[in-house]
């Protein structure tokens, strides 16, 4: 058969079929030289790109945050709308710069600071202390490693780097002090006089103006959206724990034992001499040289004055070199096996090299030894913890279900309902606005009007509406928005028409009287209304005066001050379309030298936040403007 085919392929038909296989075979899997890349980042920050999967990821972490935190700025509802998208993006270019403004100055984060950041954040810790055993379960819950959540505070650290160093090198002096003061202290003589809102002397309208201004206006004489919706929800403080048995506690007992014990501790100072990346043979000698140098001067007494000269650990040298107390798994094992090996007082003689850092000198100020409590004495404490850590398993295991069930048929609540012997709810009718009870939720409302639930039609995936509190939801009813009819809202339109020419008038009313004012006008003659006179009010005092509206009280601290005697004059508009004149007479600046010294201080402390705030984001803004930064608004 070969030979046939030997026989057969010759000549220039061969010589064809062979340039089509050799082509073919020859550009195999080259194909992909000649497609362009395709770019999936929503920012570029030089080289760093910021991936979707980040910026939707960090809007998450907010999201969790506003549904936990009344006191957030912000609702989760909020995160949907396209302005704090942006702002949220923009935090997360100028965290980038920060970093690559840290690389390009050789700034970097010490294992010492990150450690004593986790060390000290209260969610990781036991009756007050670390707990090494905790923060392992914490993480495993989150689905990360030690070494993956270390990467994310050292990021976090490094962001903060150049901002401290911004704010600690900031100024004020006592005469921004003093300058404050007589601002704050202010008073000012004023007076003022409220004028009557006019009348029309044609109240008439038109139909075809009531037609032109319903038109132009309809968003504001339309029904809005609404939606009802089933829903099938799962809470935690429902659920039915029951009493643990004796072999439960013990194996509860005997699987967080740690944080039934006081662990093990070292109280300890350091003083890090760096070992630049990549470090010549050079310069580790003369890092080893600097660090011996040290530890042989290096005494209890002397400690932290050498570590405040000499660290590179930025985090720890203010402090004289403190890190806190540490147990064994907190630090890198060689720093780990130094601190663990020496008896309390002693200071290292030969340095201690610690990979990614440099060399330590290390101080042990104190030591506590490790004690267990029996289990008797810890019961009823046992009883508790395994009651809410049973309680939040049966109820993720009820909430994975619920999502499972709801998935598998997307098209109704009712088999879900059934195997899980849950009650289907039915909510009112809500717009995006949100409604009474838990349509007041911001996840829940979003939820509603995803385009899975109202276009679709399908079940919802799991919403986490509070902590142990889950739903799924469907489809009950829709009302789509519709535009009132003329008729129902014509004489609230012909209202409108009329109210918008009498504040027309009362706007022209008011400029007029400021124009004959400025030319020598006298109030009384002009105006027939009561005029008002206040002497001595102070800047600072403003908010407990009830008898004069607020606007008014601002316009009178935000005009200029009297010039040759001669007041000034400006139109405030207090509300509902009323106007009113308001004059200074006076002005008398505040005396600084009246104010307290704990006062001084404590404004001294916020003025320098303040002034190291404005100069981190003039520096963020500097590095913007330098930098090669693209933004995919497509992508987000």
């Amino acid at each position: 058969m070969l030979q046939a085919l030997r026989n057969k392929i010759h000549g220039w038909p061969a010589a064809i079929v062979l340039g089509i296989c050799v082509f073919a075979v020859a550009f195999f899997g080259i194909e992909s030289y000649f497609v362009s890349r395709v770019d999936t980042y929503v920012a570029k920050i030089g080289d760093h790109e910021i991936s979707q999967q980040d910026w939707q990821q960090r809007l998450n972490e907010l999201r969790q945050q506003a549904a936990q935190d009344p006191r957030s700025p912000f609702t989760a509802a909020d995160l949907e709308k396209p302005e704090l998208k942006q702002r949220v993006l923009d935090g997360m270019i100028s965290q980038a710069l920060l970093q690559q403004a840290n690389t390009d100055l050789g700034l970097v984060v010490s294992d010492a600071s990150v450690r004593s950041a986790i060390g000290s954040d209260p969610g990781f810790q036991v009756n007050g202390q670390f707990s090494p055993e905790a923060y392992r379960a914490i993480l495993s819950m989150q689905g990360m490693s030690p070494g993956m959540y270390e990467a994310k505070v050292r990021a976090s650290l490094a962001t903060q780097i150049l901002p401290e160093a911004i704010a600690n090198t900031t100024l004020v002096s006592d005469a921004d002090v003093d300058a404050f003061f007589r601002l704050r202290l202010q008073q000012r003589d004023l007076r003022f006089v409220e004028l009557p809102r006019p009348s029309l002397t044609d109240a008439s309208v038109a139909d075809a103006d009531i037609d032109a201004f319903y038109k132009s206006h309809i968003a504001d004489y339309t029904t809005p959206e609404q939606v009802s919706v089933q829903y099938l929800e799962v809470k935690q403080s429902e659920l039915k724990v029951g009493e643990p048995t004796d072999e439960q506690l013990h194996a509860f007992y005997d699987k967080f034992k740690q944080r039934y014990a006081q662990p093990e501790q070292r109280e300890a100072s350091h003083i890090l001499v760096n070992v630049p990346k990549n470090a010549t043979p050079e310069q580790q000698k003369a890092a080893l040289e600097k660090a011996k140098k040290i530890a042989a001067e290096a005494t209890p007494e002397n400690f932290a004055k050498l570590a405040a000269e000499n660290s590179d650990d930025l985090g720890s040298k203010r402090g004289g070199g403190d890190l806190g107390w540490l147990e064994k798994g907190v630090a890198n094992a060689a720093f780990d096996t130094a601190l663990f090996g020496m008896k309390k007082g002693d200071i290292t003689k030969e340095p201690v090299l610690s990979p990614e850092e440099g060399y330590h000198i290390i101080w042990l100020r104190d030591a506590r030894e490790g004690d267990a409590k029996p289990f008797a004495e810890v019961r009823a404490q046992l009883a508790t913890d395994w009651a809410k850590n049973e309680g939040e398993r049966l109820y993720n295991e009820r909430a994975g279900q619920l999502a499972d069930l709801a998935d598998r048929n997307p098209g109704s609540l009712e088999p879900a309902a059934k195997e899980l012997g849950l009650e289907i709810k039915t909510s009112p009718l809500f717009g995006r606005d949100g409604g009474p009870g838990i349509p007041s939720d911001p996840k829940f409302i979003a939820a509603a009007f995803a385009d899975d639930v109202l276009a679709q039609g399908n079940n919802s995936s799991l919403v986490q509406v509070d902590k142990g509190d889950a739903l799924v939801m469907h489809l009950a009813k829709h009302n789509a928005a519709a535009p009132k009819p003329l008729a129902e809202v014509a004489d609230a339109v012909r209202q409108r028409i009329l109210d918008e020419r009498v504040d027309a008038l009362a706007k022209k009313q008011a400029d007029d009287l400021i124009a004959q004012l400025a030319k020598g006008g006298d109030i009384a003659t002009l105006v027939k209304a009561p005029v008002r006179t206040l002497a001595g009010l102070e800047r600072s005092k403003l908010a407990s005066i009830n008898d004069v509206p607020p606007a008014i009280l601002q316009g009178a601290f935000t005009l200029p001050h009297p010039t040759n005697g001669k007041a000034a004059w400006t139109t405030v508009q207090t509300g509902n379309g009323a106007y009113a004149l308001v004059a200074v007479d006076k002005v008398t600046d505040g005396d600084p030298s009246k104010v307290e010294k704990g006062q001084r201080d404590a404004l001294r402390g916020q003025m320098m936040d303040a002034m190291a705030q404005a100069a981190t984001l003039e520096y963020i803004q500097a590095l913007k403007a330098r930098g090669e930064i693209k933004i995919a608004q497509d992508r987000m």
